[in-house]
């Protein structure tokens, strides 16, 4: 290199805005499949930006262990700059104190105009952003084999009479009419979904959100679980303790008719080859086409030292909310994109449908918070809503009246 080209290579270096580097350490449990690749693609974009990107996987499906290492963490003064959290942890970790202040970066990119209040209100503590959504998922999907219901002679059910009509053809055909794994968090979905029917938007609300005892020890309620129990009928005696995943594959094999289970599922039938509209349906569970139970998943940041990484750290909140991100994302996720003003056309036909009622149910109030996947309230509740909801579920002679009773008794406990 001669003297001029030096001069040149220096200016060009003293011009580059090396201040503006930071690094991010980012804690997730995203470490398989679709998921890794969707967090890769978000390290990727960050690191165009100039920043460094520290990954913090710690693997396990419901982060509990995540969270574990993260109170450790945390309380010894070193978190990371975002972790994944969400629904009422949110703020947990907020009241806490540790959570940083986004108002500045989702105010210059108008946050409030982008996402639907239900959403944006999940995202802050005392009305300041301190987390991100990265998607939506809809947990009231009911995924179907076509050609299950073509041999029993049964229709694709759009209500809880029309599943238990198709339930008894499917039966009738020696076939299993619903595919279900027996955890406590899938007779959760499960039941939500009646739940949802019987209860409609706002007594759903009232019951799961703003735990009104009337409406939890209500008459409506004690129909959701004699509803719920009749299901079980329709379940094969293999369910106890078997993963989601399982379950959905038998749909894909055709060894069930159907399933309840959150969007999540699509990517087991993607993976199988399988096509939606074709090789398998969704449709909103039971009579719940209106309605929309949601499930984000979010990134929650922290207080940081001041300087570089705080920018990287801003940097960070803003890739989340980009169009392009949002739509590599999801796509690979089989969620949906959580603003509303994206383009769906790179979409299947179920996320599709999706977002419509995304965006439908966010105006009509219909939009509301998955007592199952912890957006509704808090992991006190939840337990205690888990344990009446899978012992009733799991008793031959369990009563539905008894269940509503311990189901009062048990939320007003662990409020």
């Amino acid at each position: 290199m001669n003297m001029k080209q030096s001069v040149i290579a220096l200016s060009i270096a003293l011009a580059a805005p090396i201040s503006q580097a930071g690094e991010v350490e980012v804690l997730h449990w995203w470490t398989s499949g679709g998921e890794a690749k969707s967090i890769g693609v978000l390290k990727d974009m960050l690191e165009d930006q100039g920043h460094s990107w520290k990954d913090f996987a710690v693997a396990g499906g419901g982060g509990e262990s995540a969270m574990t290492v993260l109170k450790t963490r945390a309380v010894s003064g070193n978190p990371p700059s975002a972790a994944q959290i969400k629904g009422h942890d949110i703020q947990e970790w907020g009241e806490l104190g540790f959570l940083t202040d986004l108002d500045g970066v989702a105010s210059a990119e108008k946050w409030d105009a982008m996402l639907p209040s239900v959403v944006s209100e999940v995202m802050k503590h005392d009305g300041k952003y301190v987390a991100v959504p990265v998607n939506v998922h809809r947990v009231n999907w009911l995924w179907a084999n076509p050609e299950v219901f073509e041999k029993a002679g049964a229709a694709v059910p759009n209500s809880i009479e029309g599943f238990f009509a198709a339930a008894e053809k499917i039966k009738a055909a020696g076939l299993i009419p619903l595919a279900h794994g027996g955890q406590p968090w899938q007779d959760a979905t499960l039941f939500e979904a009646i739940a949802l029917d019987v209860l409609g938007s706002e007594g759903y609300n009232k019951a799961f959100v703003e735990h009104d005892l009337e409406v939890l020890g209500g008459e409506k309620m004690v129909e959701t679980f004699e509803i719920f129990k009749r299901m079980r009928s329709y379940i094969d005696e293999n369910s106890p303790g078997r993963d989601w995943n399982i379950a959905t594959s038998m749909v894909i094999n055709g060894e069930a008719a159907m399933q309840v289970m959150g969007d999540w599922a699509k990517g087991e039938f993607a993976a199988a080859g399988k096509k939606a509209g074709e090789d398998f349906i969704c449709a909103p569970a039971f009579g719940t086409a209106d309605q929309f139970t949601f499930n984000i998943d979010s990134f929650a940041f922290f207080k940081i030292k001041e300087g570089d990484n705080v920018t990287a750290q801003k940097n960070l909140a803003s890739t989340i909310l980009t169009k392009d991100f949002q739509e590599v994302f999801n796509l690979n996720k089989g969620s949906i994109p959580v603003r509303l003003d994206m383009s769906m056309s790179a979409f299947d036909s179920c996320a599709t449908a999706a977002m419509d009622s995304f965006k439908a149910t966010a105006e009509s109030g219909d939009l509301v918070p998955s007592m199952a996947h912890g957006m509704s309230t808090t992991s006190y509740v939840q337990g205690a809503i888990f344990d009446v909801v899978t012992n009733y579920f799991n008793d031959d002679n369990a009563n539905p009246n008894e269940a509503v009773d311990k189901l009062v008794r048990a939320v007003k406990s662990a409020l």
